[in-house]
């Protein structure tokens, strides 16, 4: 018998000399760019400042904060009151989800948005992030070329260096950072994408709609032209839906397509949105068969099995709400609060600061010019204010000059959004 040591000379204050690998080590040195948001907002930077944490208003989440729908609620509370059932679901379930999941999930697309899906064109995972993650293990190579939007969601390159490393991402300006407006020329951007395509070859298209962080909706024609570009090129085009449902203008045609008609396109979707699940994670995957297969392969050894009592939840909430046609009323009510929250955003940003901003399609936010760095911007009011915004730099290059204003924490505290917006513009104004 024997025992096994090893000595750590240098442990004092959480450093230690044990070696993490190159990857992390670099990861560590760009931290994500969404934890630092977070970390920003902590009550202990805010004392740290000198502020008074009480009177902070902060548009810096990337979160929304109406309620649960109550039936949804009353499904965790049966399952967790039922302890035959509660036993159950702490089995594993399949790697791609429970079937009767996956049926309501393709119940809910063709309901709410005509999209024609069958159980296997879709696979559940334990949350977009993750499924992101993996469909880069899947689909990628570790030296392939990926293409993002910029600006795009903060914590895409992130992922993708994680999971690929030694991958190239190139960007595709979608921002015109001097005029302040989003693809006012889609022609120009389907002639850009050409371009980089045509001398990049990348293997995956991403990018979100409504957007992440700019609210706007990419048009049907320059989808249409990627999707046409990526399939003759045969790669991939994958589109984020994290805020599908609070679209504040006619869906676009894209919004109901299927795998069976653009075999080559993926869609990523989760419901911490629309019903405010955040924390309890959950998403899938709408794909070809073959992509759901080889995803199926990808997350035995990933996840091994999405949660089964999310699934479970879900499962029987889909079910009853389209039903008794609660859902649609819902998700209705929903979106026109957020669109509300949008207009009061706009008029406040117009009337208080007068900067140039971008007018939310749908989503949680809009972009704002400061005329000046925005990582400068952002500490000097946050100082003088009390008032957060988050800096743009970290969404692309475009908006080094802009800040993202989030009004999605604020769906029900729509006075506070004027508040400090006037704040704001009593300091920059003075």
């Amino acid at each position: 018998m024997y025992i096994m040591t090893f000595k750590c000379k240098n442990y004092i204050q959480g450093q230690m000399s044990l070696p993490l690998s190159n990857l992390i080590q670099e990861m560590i040195k760009q931290p994500s760019p969404i934890r630092q948001i977070m970390k920003m907002a902590s009550t202990e930077n805010i004392i740290n400042m000198g502020l008074d944490p009480d009177e902070l208003i902060s548009f810096g989440g990337g979160w929304v904060d109406h309620l649960a729908p109550d039936t949804f609620q009353e499904c965790y509370i049966n399952i967790c009151s039922d302890k035959s059932l509660f036993h159950e679901i702490g089995k594993y379930s399949p790697t791609a989800g429970i079937p009767e999941c996956r049926t309501q999930l393709t119940r809910f697309e063709k309901q709410l948005f005509n999209c024609q899906l069958d159980t296997k064109n879709i696979i559940i995972g334990n949350s977009s992030t993750q499924l992101t993650h993996d469909l880069c293990v899947t689909l990628a190579n570790p030296h392939d070329t990926l293409l993002l939007f910029d600006p795009c969601y903060a914590n895409y390159p992130g992922q993708i260096k994680m999971v690929l490393p030694h991958s190239n991402i190139i960007y595709l300006p979608v921002l015109d950072s001097q005029e302040w407006t989003y693809m006012s020329s889609p022609s120009e951007i389907i002639e850009q994408f050409k371009t980089l395509y045509e001398k990049f070859r990348p293997k995956i298209t991403l990018f979100s709609s409504p957007d992440n962080p700019s609210g706007q909706i990419v048009p049907s024609n320059v989808v249409q032209a990627i999707c046409d570009i990526t399939q003759d090129g045969n790669t991939y085009t994958m589109i984020d839906y994290a805020y599908k449902t609070q679209c504040f203008q006619k869906p676009p045609a894209y919004f109901s397509w299927s795998p069976q008609d653009h075999p080559n396109l993926i869609s990523i979707h989760s419901n911490s949105k629309w019903c405010h699940g955040l924390g309890r994670r959950l998403g899938w995957i709408e794909a070809d068969t073959a992509i759901i297969d080889a995803m199926e392969r990808t997350q035995q050894c990933t996840i091994l099995c999405p949660d089964t009592l999310h699934q479970v939840a879900l499962t029987e909430y889909i079910e009853r709400s389209l039903k008794d046609k609660s859902l649609p009323k819902y998700l209705a009510r929903a979106q026109k609060d957020y669109q509300k929250a949008s207009e009061i955003t706009t008029k406040g940003i117009k009337d208080y600061l007068d900067m140039p901003h971008l007018i939310p399609n749908g989503g949680l936010y809009t972009l704002m010019k400061v005329h000046e760095d925005g990582n400068t911007f952002v500490k000097r009011v946050l100082k003088a204010t009390g008032v957060l915004f988050i800096p743009g730099r970290g969404f692309g290059k475009t908006l080094t000059e802009g800040v993202r204003i989030s009004y999605g924490p604020l769906v029900r505290k729509l006075e506070k959004i004027s508040e400090g917006l006037q704040r704001v513009g009593n300091y920059v104004h003075k």
